[in-house]
Protein backbone atom coordinates (compact mmCIF):
# COMPACT_ATOMS: atom_id res chain seq x y z
CA UNK A 1 0.00 0.00 0.00
CA UNK A 2 1.27 3.33 -0.71
CA UNK A 3 1.05 6.07 1.83
CA UNK A 4 1.57 9.74 1.35
CA UNK A 5 3.71 11.37 3.91
CA UNK A 6 3.09 15.29 4.04
CA UNK A 7 5.73 17.01 5.75
CA UNK A 8 5.06 20.79 7.09
CA UNK A 9 6.12 23.22 9.42
CA UNK A 10 5.58 22.82 12.97
CA UNK A 11 4.51 26.34 13.87
CA UNK A 12 4.19 29.47 11.81
CA UNK A 13 4.80 33.00 13.70
CA UNK A 14 3.85 36.30 12.21
CA UNK A 15 3.27 39.70 12.74
CA UNK A 16 4.82 42.91 14.22
CA UNK A 17 7.14 42.46 16.24
CA UNK A 18 7.40 38.67 16.10
CA UNK A 19 11.07 38.69 15.62
CA UNK A 20 11.87 39.42 19.43
CA UNK A 21 9.93 36.39 20.09
CA UNK A 22 12.26 34.38 17.99
CA UNK A 23 13.98 32.82 21.45
CA UNK A 24 10.52 31.43 22.51
CA UNK A 25 9.32 30.27 20.11
CA UNK A 26 12.52 27.92 19.42
CA UNK A 27 11.81 26.80 23.40
CA UNK A 28 8.39 25.77 22.37
CA UNK A 29 9.94 23.72 19.44
CA UNK A 30 11.88 21.84 21.75
CA UNK A 31 15.40 23.31 20.62
CA UNK A 32 18.17 23.75 22.86
CA UNK A 33 21.63 24.20 23.28
CA UNK A 34 24.00 25.13 20.51
CA UNK A 35 21.76 27.14 17.13
CA UNK A 36 23.61 28.25 14.23
CA UNK A 37 22.39 31.82 13.15
CA UNK A 38 23.04 31.75 9.09
CA UNK A 39 22.84 35.40 7.31
CA UNK A 40 23.87 37.55 4.71
CA UNK A 41 25.96 40.61 5.22
CA UNK A 42 23.26 42.70 5.71
CA UNK A 43 20.42 41.28 6.78
CA UNK A 44 22.20 40.43 10.40
CA UNK A 45 22.11 44.10 10.72
CA UNK A 46 18.42 43.98 9.89
CA UNK A 47 17.08 41.24 11.55
CA UNK A 48 20.49 38.65 12.68
CA UNK A 49 21.39 40.46 15.65
CA UNK A 50 17.64 40.68 17.27
CA UNK A 51 17.32 37.05 16.73
CA UNK A 52 20.66 36.23 18.47
CA UNK A 53 19.75 38.55 21.76
CA UNK A 54 16.56 36.73 21.82
CA UNK A 55 18.20 33.12 21.64
CA UNK A 56 20.73 34.25 23.75
CA UNK A 57 18.15 35.45 26.08
CA UNK A 58 16.29 32.23 26.42
CA UNK A 59 19.65 30.36 27.21
CA UNK A 60 20.82 29.41 23.70
CA UNK A 61 24.46 29.49 22.54
CA UNK A 62 24.32 30.95 19.61
CA UNK A 63 27.00 30.37 16.50
CA UNK A 64 26.79 33.09 13.29
CA UNK A 65 27.71 32.15 9.84
CA UNK A 66 27.24 34.94 6.83
CA UNK A 67 25.85 33.52 3.62
CA UNK A 68 26.98 35.64 0.50
CA UNK A 69 25.61 33.07 -2.12
CA UNK A 70 23.23 30.22 -2.71
CA UNK A 71 26.14 28.14 -3.76
CA UNK A 72 26.79 24.30 -2.82
CA UNK A 73 29.85 26.39 -1.41
CA UNK A 74 27.46 27.94 0.71
CA UNK A 75 25.87 25.14 1.95
CA UNK A 76 28.56 22.58 2.43
CA UNK A 77 30.57 25.57 4.45
CA UNK A 78 26.72 25.81 7.47
CA UNK A 79 27.50 22.21 7.47
CA UNK A 80 30.93 22.29 8.23
CA UNK A 81 29.73 24.53 11.06
CA UNK A 82 26.70 22.21 12.37
CA UNK A 83 28.51 19.79 14.27
CA UNK A 84 26.54 19.44 17.26
CA UNK A 85 23.73 22.08 16.69
CA UNK A 86 20.35 21.62 17.85
CA UNK A 87 19.34 23.71 14.31
CA UNK A 88 20.41 26.48 11.75
CA UNK A 89 18.15 29.95 11.72
CA UNK A 90 18.31 31.18 8.10
CA UNK A 91 17.52 34.80 9.07
CA UNK A 92 17.46 36.41 5.73
CA UNK A 93 15.88 36.19 2.03
CA UNK A 94 15.34 33.76 0.10
CA UNK A 95 18.98 32.96 -0.89
CA UNK A 96 20.04 32.54 3.15
CA UNK A 97 16.85 30.49 3.97
CA UNK A 98 17.03 27.87 0.92
CA UNK A 99 20.98 27.58 1.83
CA UNK A 100 20.03 27.22 5.65
CA UNK A 101 16.90 24.62 4.87
CA UNK A 102 19.45 22.32 2.20
CA UNK A 103 22.58 22.44 4.95
CA UNK A 104 19.84 21.01 7.86
CA UNK A 105 18.42 18.28 5.45
CA UNK A 106 21.84 17.35 4.58
CA UNK A 107 23.06 17.39 7.98
CA UNK A 108 19.62 15.61 9.60
CA UNK A 109 19.25 18.64 11.76
CA UNK A 110 16.05 21.32 11.94
CA UNK A 111 15.87 24.89 10.24
CA UNK A 112 13.64 27.89 11.28
CA UNK A 113 12.96 30.24 8.43
CA UNK A 114 12.88 33.70 9.01
CA UNK A 115 12.63 35.77 6.13
CA UNK A 116 13.68 39.44 6.11
CA UNK A 117 11.79 40.10 2.56
CA UNK A 118 8.85 38.32 1.25
CA UNK A 119 9.72 37.70 -2.57
CA UNK A 120 9.19 33.55 -3.53
CA UNK A 121 7.56 30.83 -1.71
CA UNK A 122 10.81 29.05 -0.46
CA UNK A 123 9.96 30.30 2.98
CA UNK A 124 8.35 27.52 3.96
CA UNK A 125 8.28 24.43 1.25
CA UNK A 126 10.42 21.73 1.11
CA UNK A 127 12.48 22.99 -1.72
CA UNK A 128 15.53 24.79 -1.69
CA UNK A 129 17.25 27.35 -5.21
CA UNK A 130 20.62 26.55 -5.29
CA UNK A 131 23.09 27.95 -7.76
CA UNK A 132 25.35 25.65 -9.95
CA UNK A 133 27.68 26.35 -13.25
CA UNK A 134 24.47 26.39 -15.42
CA UNK A 135 22.10 28.63 -13.43
CA UNK A 136 20.10 27.55 -10.27
CA UNK A 137 18.69 24.02 -9.62
CA UNK A 138 15.50 23.55 -7.23
CA UNK A 139 16.19 20.33 -5.38
CA UNK A 140 14.31 18.66 -2.42
CA UNK A 141 14.67 19.85 1.18
CA UNK A 142 12.92 19.21 4.38
CA UNK A 143 10.84 22.36 4.98
CA UNK A 144 11.53 24.12 7.97
CA UNK A 145 10.28 23.03 11.09
CA UNK A 146 9.43 26.97 12.07
CA UNK A 147 8.68 30.00 10.42
CA UNK A 148 8.95 33.27 12.57
CA UNK A 149 7.79 36.37 9.73
CA UNK A 150 7.84 39.69 11.11
CA UNK A 151 5.73 41.49 9.16
CA UNK A 152 7.39 45.37 10.09
CA UNK A 153 10.71 44.17 9.19
CA UNK A 154 9.19 42.84 5.65
CA UNK A 155 7.10 46.19 5.19
CA UNK A 156 10.60 47.49 5.05
CA UNK A 157 12.34 45.75 2.54
CA UNK A 158 12.25 46.85 -1.02
CA UNK A 159 8.68 46.98 -2.04
CA UNK A 160 9.95 45.71 -5.18
CA UNK A 161 10.74 42.36 -3.46
CA UNK A 162 7.09 42.13 -2.17
CA UNK A 163 6.07 42.49 -6.15
CA UNK A 164 8.07 39.95 -7.16
CA UNK A 165 6.67 37.41 -4.00
CA UNK A 166 3.05 38.17 -5.71
CA UNK A 167 4.48 37.31 -8.69
CA UNK A 168 5.76 33.78 -7.65
CA UNK A 169 2.12 33.22 -6.05
CA UNK A 170 0.29 34.34 -9.47
CA UNK A 171 1.89 31.94 -11.00
CA UNK A 172 0.22 29.27 -9.58
CA UNK A 173 -2.42 29.89 -11.71
CA UNK A 174 -0.23 28.50 -14.41
CA UNK A 175 1.68 26.16 -12.66
CA UNK A 176 -1.70 24.42 -12.24
CA UNK A 177 -3.31 24.21 -15.48
CA UNK A 178 0.28 22.60 -16.56
CA UNK A 179 0.00 20.17 -13.83
CA UNK A 180 -3.61 19.09 -14.87
CA UNK A 181 -2.14 19.17 -18.81
CA UNK A 182 0.60 16.73 -17.80
CA UNK A 183 -2.63 14.44 -15.64
CA UNK A 184 -4.79 14.21 -18.96
CA UNK A 185 -2.38 13.65 -20.91
CA UNK A 186 0.26 11.45 -19.42
CA UNK A 187 -1.63 10.22 -16.10
CA UNK A 188 0.77 12.08 -13.77
CA UNK A 189 -0.43 12.12 -10.34
CA UNK A 190 -2.55 14.78 -9.30
CA UNK A 191 -3.68 16.41 -5.84
CA UNK A 192 -7.06 17.61 -6.41
CA UNK A 193 -6.31 18.92 -2.65
CA UNK A 194 -2.65 20.31 -3.09
CA UNK A 195 -4.24 22.44 -6.40
CA UNK A 196 -7.09 24.00 -4.53
CA UNK A 197 -4.85 25.21 -2.11
CA UNK A 198 -1.99 26.87 -4.82
CA UNK A 199 -5.34 28.15 -6.79
CA UNK A 200 -7.23 29.79 -3.40
CA UNK A 201 -3.71 31.42 -2.48
CA UNK A 202 -3.41 33.08 -5.89
CA UNK A 203 -7.09 34.20 -5.98
CA UNK A 204 -7.25 35.59 -2.19
CA UNK A 205 -3.86 37.49 -3.36
CA UNK A 206 -5.32 38.33 -6.55
CA UNK A 207 -8.14 39.95 -5.20
CA UNK A 208 -6.37 41.64 -2.53
CA UNK A 209 -3.92 43.18 -4.77
CA UNK A 210 -5.44 47.06 -4.76
CA UNK A 211 -4.35 47.13 -1.26
CA UNK A 212 -0.39 46.06 -1.33
CA UNK A 213 1.12 49.11 -1.25
CA UNK A 214 4.77 49.70 -0.51
CA UNK A 215 5.74 50.39 3.65
CA UNK A 216 2.52 48.97 5.05
CA UNK A 217 2.51 45.86 7.12
CA UNK A 218 -0.82 44.75 6.62
CA UNK A 219 0.52 44.35 2.56
CA UNK A 220 3.35 42.57 4.24
CA UNK A 221 0.77 39.94 6.21
CA UNK A 222 -1.04 39.39 2.83
CA UNK A 223 2.02 38.25 0.50
CA UNK A 224 3.96 36.16 3.60
CA UNK A 225 0.75 34.50 4.18
CA UNK A 226 0.29 33.57 0.58
CA UNK A 227 3.39 32.75 -0.24
CA UNK A 228 3.49 30.33 3.01
CA UNK A 229 -0.04 28.80 1.68
CA UNK A 230 2.58 28.09 -1.45
CA UNK A 231 4.65 26.26 0.22
CA UNK A 232 2.47 24.34 2.10
CA UNK A 233 0.36 23.20 -0.96
CA UNK A 234 4.19 22.06 -2.11
CA UNK A 235 4.40 20.23 0.64
CA UNK A 236 1.39 18.36 0.31
CA UNK A 237 1.88 17.61 -3.17
CA UNK A 238 5.24 15.75 -2.52
CA UNK A 239 6.75 18.07 -5.28
CA UNK A 240 6.93 22.10 -6.84
CA UNK A 241 4.13 21.28 -9.48
CA UNK A 242 1.36 23.28 -7.12
CA UNK A 243 3.33 26.29 -7.76
CA UNK A 244 5.82 25.73 -10.87
CA UNK A 245 4.91 24.83 -14.64
CA UNK A 246 6.39 26.66 -17.66
CA UNK A 247 6.20 30.16 -16.36
CA UNK A 248 8.90 29.19 -14.17
CA UNK A 249 11.43 26.91 -16.35
CA UNK A 250 10.83 30.53 -18.63
CA UNK A 251 12.60 32.27 -15.52
CA UNK A 252 15.12 29.90 -14.84
CA UNK A 253 15.96 29.55 -18.43
CA UNK A 254 16.79 33.25 -18.28
CA UNK A 255 18.54 33.07 -15.22
CA UNK A 256 20.87 31.15 -17.88
CA UNK A 257 21.01 33.31 -20.51
CA UNK A 258 20.24 37.01 -19.96
CA UNK A 259 23.51 38.64 -18.74
CA UNK A 260 21.51 39.97 -15.76
CA UNK A 261 18.47 38.56 -14.57
CA UNK A 262 15.62 40.26 -12.88
CA UNK A 263 14.21 38.15 -9.44
CA UNK A 264 12.69 35.10 -9.63
CA UNK A 265 8.84 36.08 -9.13
CA UNK A 266 9.40 39.18 -11.29
CA UNK A 267 10.42 36.81 -14.41
CA UNK A 268 8.01 34.18 -13.34
CA UNK A 269 5.13 36.92 -13.35
CA UNK A 270 6.07 37.65 -16.73
CA UNK A 271 6.60 34.59 -17.77
CA UNK A 272 2.81 33.70 -15.97
CA UNK A 273 1.43 36.19 -18.86
CA UNK A 274 2.67 34.54 -21.42
CA UNK A 275 1.67 30.67 -20.78
CA UNK A 276 -1.72 32.04 -19.62
CA UNK A 277 -1.67 32.51 -23.10
CA UNK A 278 -0.89 29.74 -24.45
CA UNK A 279 -3.25 28.16 -22.78
CA UNK A 280 -6.08 30.23 -24.10
CA UNK A 281 -6.86 31.91 -20.77
CA UNK A 282 -7.25 35.64 -19.46
CA UNK A 283 -3.86 36.94 -19.83
CA UNK A 284 -4.72 40.25 -19.86
CA UNK A 285 -6.24 39.51 -16.09
CA UNK A 286 -3.07 38.20 -15.32
CA UNK A 287 -1.03 41.29 -16.78
CA UNK A 288 -3.81 43.80 -15.00
CA UNK A 289 -3.39 42.64 -11.92
CA UNK A 290 0.71 42.50 -11.81
CA UNK A 291 0.24 46.22 -13.23
CA UNK A 292 -1.65 47.42 -10.09
CA UNK A 293 0.92 45.92 -7.48
CA UNK A 294 3.20 47.23 -9.98
CA UNK A 295 5.85 44.45 -10.80
CA UNK A 296 6.88 43.68 -14.27
CA UNK A 297 5.21 43.21 -17.19
CA UNK A 298 7.75 43.28 -19.89
CA UNK A 299 10.77 42.92 -20.90
CA UNK A 300 11.69 46.68 -20.67
CA UNK A 301 10.30 46.49 -16.82
CA UNK A 302 12.26 43.28 -16.30
CA UNK A 303 15.33 45.17 -17.59
CA UNK A 304 16.64 42.31 -20.33
CA UNK A 305 16.81 42.51 -23.98
CA UNK A 306 14.02 41.37 -25.99
CA UNK A 307 16.49 39.02 -27.32
CA UNK A 308 16.86 37.04 -24.30
CA UNK A 309 13.49 36.98 -23.73
CA UNK A 310 13.01 34.96 -27.18
CA UNK A 311 15.69 32.86 -26.35
CA UNK A 312 14.53 31.66 -23.15
CA UNK A 313 11.10 31.06 -24.41
CA UNK A 314 12.71 28.68 -27.11
CA UNK A 315 14.94 26.89 -24.66
CA UNK A 316 12.27 26.64 -21.69
CA UNK A 317 11.07 23.35 -22.06
CA UNK A 318 14.69 21.73 -22.04
CA UNK A 319 14.44 22.80 -18.05
CA UNK A 320 13.86 20.22 -16.20
CA UNK A 321 12.54 17.51 -19.43
CA UNK A 322 11.12 15.66 -17.31
CA UNK A 323 7.82 17.98 -16.28
CA UNK A 324 5.40 17.98 -19.23
CA UNK A 325 4.06 21.81 -19.74
CA UNK A 326 1.76 23.60 -22.16
CA UNK A 327 5.58 24.21 -23.61
CA UNK A 328 5.66 20.57 -24.56
CA UNK A 329 8.52 18.03 -25.63
CA UNK A 330 9.63 20.78 -28.22
CA UNK A 331 9.10 23.91 -27.72
CA UNK A 332 8.55 26.87 -29.25
CA UNK A 333 10.24 28.09 -32.47
CA UNK A 334 11.81 31.60 -32.80
CA UNK A 335 8.81 32.38 -34.86
CA UNK A 336 6.28 31.47 -32.33
CA UNK A 337 8.29 32.94 -29.27
CA UNK A 338 8.25 36.59 -31.09
CA UNK A 339 4.66 36.14 -31.82
CA UNK A 340 3.47 34.92 -28.26
CA UNK A 341 6.06 37.69 -26.45
CA UNK A 342 4.76 40.37 -29.01
CA UNK A 343 1.11 39.45 -28.81
CA UNK A 344 1.24 39.67 -24.97
CA UNK A 345 2.92 43.04 -24.98
CA UNK A 346 6.20 41.52 -23.40
CA UNK A 347 8.47 42.79 -25.87
CA UNK A 348 7.57 45.36 -28.83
Amino acid sequence: MDFNRVKLPREIHSGPGVLKETGSICKDLKLSGRVLVASGPRTMKIAGESVISSLQDHEFDVETIIIKKPSMDAVEEVQDHMENMSAVLGVGGGKVIDVAKMASTRSGTHSVSIPTAASHDGISSPRASIKNQGGSVSLSAEPPIGVVADTQIISQAPFRLLAAGCGDIISNYTAVLDWKLAHRLLNEDYSDSAAALSLITAETTIKAAGHIKEGLIESAAIVVKGLISSGMAISIAGNSRPASGAEHKFSHALDIIAPEPALHGEQCGVGTIMMMYLHGGDWEFIRDTLKTIKAPVNAQELGIEPEYIIQALMKAHNIRKERYTILGDRGLTEAAAIKLARKTGVID
